[in-house]
């Protein structure tokens, strides 16, 4: 019953500690708003301006102009295909389209020529596809080389160009590629692919939370009167243990429901992700063992904690992906450095459940890997401190 009594005095002390548990349970929340934020105004969009100087040809039912019928075959795919970031502009003045490429109003131009529509009529009426006197059709693009929006623009338009001579001509491509996602990832956006990694921050924010609950004790002098009560180091840690894993499930789930309302979608189990949100938590209540263990008051906290979850928060790929270099495998598992933090093997499994729909088998070595460094960071928290804040003098 003594870890009751612990338990019960660890929800007091969350309760007076009112601000540090607004701290904890709302900065994922916050980050989730500001990456929908950045990537909201960061939106890929495309400007392409078309001349055409396509004179066409004449045939029994009147003047056929392929220029012309593409460019209302682009603009049709446009209607329909919404997610393509690309906006096409018709003009007939060269000069103004280059002053808007300069002047990064545009990212592109391209020029179809005047023979376009006779060269696909040669195609048309030549038999063989590798018939050598059949010239091959020459659009010229304008932009700006180094620029990322132009490459970008030109190999969407290439595409666009290509399939339509193709239906036209009925000429296939030789090689065909048929891409097949895993999970939703043929479908997601930036904003979710950042969502593990926030999801995890939510639990990282645990390490204030759970060492202040820790370190508050010894500051108000507490410890002693509990260590006279024949209250073990095992019971007291536990007792505030549980609190702090029920803080960390508020936090997360308040972190999913914000990122499913600004448009998150996820797959996968959420009993899955609840899992290695408990593991998670246990591993940075764990590691806040070790910081509690080389603190004594609340600002030595606030102050000594800030190196360790700026570690946990940009080295591990929590704040954003980060992928770190492999320096050897185990079991055909790829250990880093990185992977002495715990939620960079959370993050990945978290991107297997909800990204790309993985059951439990496939998660068993980050669940290993996680498991491992619990243990390994109860141990050293337990033995420090122990032996620094739970004696009787």
């Amino acid at each position: 019953m003594k870890l009751l009594s612990v338990v019960k005095k660890s929800c007091r002390e969350q309760v007076r500690n009112f601000w540090i548990f607004v701290l904890t349970v709302s900065m994922a929340p916050i980050f989730v708003f500001i990456y929908y934020l950045i990537i909201e105004a960061s939106q890929p969009h495309y400007d392409i301006w078309i001349i055409n100087q396509d004179r066409g040809v004449e045939s029994s039912s009147g003047i056929v102009n392929h220029g012309s019928l593409m460019i209302r075959s682009v603009k049709s795919i446009m209607e329909k295909e919404l997610d393509i970031p690309l906006e096409f502009y018709l003009t007939e003045d060269r000069s103004e389209a280059v002053d808007r490429l300069k002047n990064k109003d545009a990212d592109a131009l391209i020029i179809i020529p005047s023979d376009f529509t006779e060269r696909i009529q040669r195609m048309l009426t030549s038999e063989d596809e590798t018939d050598e006197e059949v010239e091959s059709i020459q659009l010229e693009f304008v932009g700006d080389l180094t620029n990322v929006n132009y490459m970008v623009t030109a190999v969407w338009a290439n595409e666009i160009v290509s399939d339509y001579v193709m239906s036209v001509t009925k000429r296939t491509k030789p090689v065909e590629i048929r891409e097949t996602s895993l999970g939703v990832s043929g479908s997601i956006d930036e904003f979710d692919m950042v969502m593990p990694g926030i999801l995890i921050l939510s639990i990282i924010m645990l390490m204030f939370s759970a060492t202040i609950a820790m370190v508050a004790e010894v500051e108000n002098k507490t410890m002693v009167r509990l260590k006279l009560s024949q209250v073990s180091t095992m019971e007291f840690l536990s007792g505030v243990s549980l609190v702090q894993v029920m803080v960390g499930l508020v936090s997360i789930v308040l972190t999913l429901l914000v990122a499913v309302w600004l448009g998150f979608d996820y797959t996968g189990s959420l009993g899955l992700m609840f899992l290695l949100a408990v593991l998670t938590s246990l591993s940075i209540i764990a590691f806040s063992l070790i910081l509690a263990a080389v603190t004594k008051t609340v600002n030595e906290v606030l102050i000594v904690g800030n190196f360790p979850l700026f570690l946990f928060m940009f080295f591990t790929g929590a704040a954003f992906p980060l992928k770190g270099h492999e320096l050897f495998t185990v079991a055909g598992y790829p250990v880093t450095l990185q992977g002495l933090m715990s939620p960079t093997h959370a993050i990945t499994a978290l991107k297997k459940v909800l990204i790309m729909n993985m059951g439990l088998q496939d998660i068993i070595p980050e669940i290993t890997a996680l498991v491992i460094l619990i243990i390994l960071y109860f141990l050293i928290g337990v033995w420090g401190f122990k032996k620094r804040h739970m004696r009787v003098v």
